[in-house]
């Protein structure tokens, strides 16, 4: 393993833990680059998600900003599907392509977010058991196949439902990462076991140590000690560039 890998996990960590998200995404598409085995990458980038996210998920549970019940509808549905969807063998094909376009869709909405756009409202909205059910689910199975959290996909729903403020909305996609994350490292490493392919992931255990110094930089900075929304714009910035080369590494292998 190149000594520059564990670097950009570290950098992605800060970047990541910084504005309250896990880095799984990123951490899969650095490993396409770096040419690992598609098969053991969604394992390698879940672990590194809950080792990210566990802090934050604890930090904001002390501050009393995590709501579990109001979670629920969509956490009943994201972990199963994520179990499911980690168990699901798909080509290199498939996996580069849901990849890039997720890296890209999360990028995008990360980069053009202004501050205006996420107002602090004094109330909530209970959320429609169906709907959230629905969405849960269906982030929940992209989550297990790709090896992400899904956090940056719930949290702008969850904006433009209402759902709660910034902080509690952070909190949640905190949590949702975590058990998805949990659920479908489930999957993937049943998933290695049955194909023999375990052992082949054993050696990028330096990348945790990388998250988890990484994680707890970032959190320390994201506790007002950077202008959030510059701190958002970099990451966007990061993730767009991964998603670029993805993409194009996507093309040529179609």
């Amino acid at each position: 393993m190149a000594w520059s890998l564990p670097a950009l996990f570290l950098v992605t960590a800060i970047l990541y833990a910084a504005v309250g998200f896990g880095g799984g995404s990123t951490y899969n598409a650095l490993l396409v680059l770096y040419g690992v085995d598609f098969r053991i990458l969604p394992a390698i980038a879940l672990a590194c998600n809950i080792v990210v996210v566990s802090g934050g998920v604890w930090r904001f549970s002390r501050a009393g900003a995590l709501s579990f019940k109001r979670l629920l509808p969509f956490i009943a549905a994201s972990i199963p599907a994520a179990l499911i969807g980690g168990r699901l063998p798909i080509s290199e094909t498939v996996f580069v392509g849901l990849l890039g376009t997720a890296l890209l869709l999360s990028g995008l909405r990360m980069l053009f977010l202004h501050s205006a756009t996420v107002p602090e409202i004094a109330g909530h909205r209970n959320a429609n058991w169906p709907i959230s059910l629905g969405i849960g689910g269906a982030i929940g199975l992209l989550s297990g196949i790709v090896g992400i959290g899904g956090g940056i996909f719930l949290a702008p729903i969850l904006y433009l439902m209402k759902w709660g403020t910034s902080r509690k909305i952070a909190a949640a996609s905190s949590l949702f990462i975590l058990v998805n994350s949990l659920a479908g490292l489930t999957g993937q490493l049943t998933k290695l076991s049955d194909a023999a392919l375990l052992e082949t992931a054993l050696p990028y255990w330096p990348l945790l140590v990388a998250v988890f110094i990484g994680g707890q930089i970032g959190s320390w900075l994201g506790a007002g000690r950077l202008n959030p929304m510059w701190m958002k714009r970099m990451t966007a910035v990061l993730i767009l560039y991964v998603a670029a080369r993805l993409i194009w590494r996507w093309v040529g292998i179609i």
